[in-house]
């Protein structure tokens, strides 16, 4: 994903053939924090209600089992490309990924195991599911969220929120291939990847809160939906991404903060965030289909 600090851009990819071989990059103590996350849920088992926990509140709670774990970027760079497992540190999209796909994973199975997980991930991560190579990845946010609403496991609610028509104009990836260590050794991805671009920012289907009206739309807002952050940086579209969370009175979000270093519950409400980002001029807002 693409992110900011300190005023200067660090630039960072956000982004079915379900083999043991794709599971290799990851180490044995993932295993064991997932094994730990399973007893977590299953210990946690009940909604705030008492009554079966509902699909936002397991995303929520397998959120706040990670608060605190580190923040990392650059964790998904492996050449070739593989799926990489990793439940120890996160940037703000690996740590969206990993909650997904623990939750479907959790939701929908009854023994879940780590193949499992690793299976969901890989088709949350990667166009139709299949690790090919670089370009495979959903680098750019609004085609992570046209593949997996596509997939059928997200919609984009947007629009119903009042958000306007947006249209994205990315071009940011190809433009400056010198910035991507992949794209240095691999010149052809850069070709593919501006073809994915023009093909992306041509799609008519995506839509955005404005800063100033995100006050005005609060109460369409649940737990769990994905809260996407839309940039005014050229090229670009979402710059960071986590999850609505109401929380003492706050409409705000957990996420993967490169500023905290860690995952955080957010201090501040949503709004205040928008408000305060240089680069960021309004949202998106995206449901599970599930909870549609």
């Amino acid at each position: 994903m693409f992110m900011l600090k300190s005023g200067s851009i660090i630039l960072l990819p956000v982004f079915m053939a379900f083999c043991l071989p794709c599971w290799g990059q990851q180490k044995a103590d993932d295993r064991l924090i997932f094994d730990e996350y399973i007893r977590y849920i299953r210990q946690n088992d009940a909604g705030s209600s008492g009554s079966p926990r509902s699909m936002a509140e397991l995303i929520i709670e397998t959120a706040r089992f990670f608060l605190g774990k580190p923040y990392a970027a650059s964790t998904l760079e492996k050449d070739p490309e593989q799926l990489v497992v990793n439940l120890r540190e996160f940037d703000c999209t690996t740590f969206v990924e990993t909650t997904l796909a623990l939750s479907r994973t959790v939701e929908n199975l009854e023994h879940p195991s780590f193949e499992d997980f690793c299976e969901q991930l890989q088709r949350i991560r990667y166009r139709n599911g299949a690790v090919d190579d670089y370009t495979s990845r959903l680098h750019y946010f609004t085609d992570w969220i046209y593949e997996n609403e596509k997939n059928g496991f997200v919609h984009d609610v947007t629009r119903k929120a009042g958000g306007k028509p947006y249209r994205p104009d990315l071009s940011f990836m190809s433009s400056h291939p010198d910035r991507y260590p992949r794209l240095r050794s691999n010149p052809g991805f850069a070709e593919v990847l501006r073809r994915k671009e023009r093909e992306i920012s041509e799609r008519n289907v995506y839509s955005m809160i404005a800063g100033a009206e995100i006050a005005g739309r609060e109460d369409f807002l649940r737990d769990g939906d994905i809260v996407c952050f839309v940039t005014s940086i050229e090229g670009l579209d979402v710059t960071h991404v986590g999850f609505i969370y109401r929380y003492s009175g706050k409409l705000t979000f957990i996420h993967a903060s490169s500023a905290a270093k860690k995952v955080i519950i957010n201090p501040q409400p949503v709004r205040k965030y928008v408000e305060q980002s240089r680069y960021t001029k309004g949202i998106m807002i995206v449901r599970l289909q599930d909870l549609e």
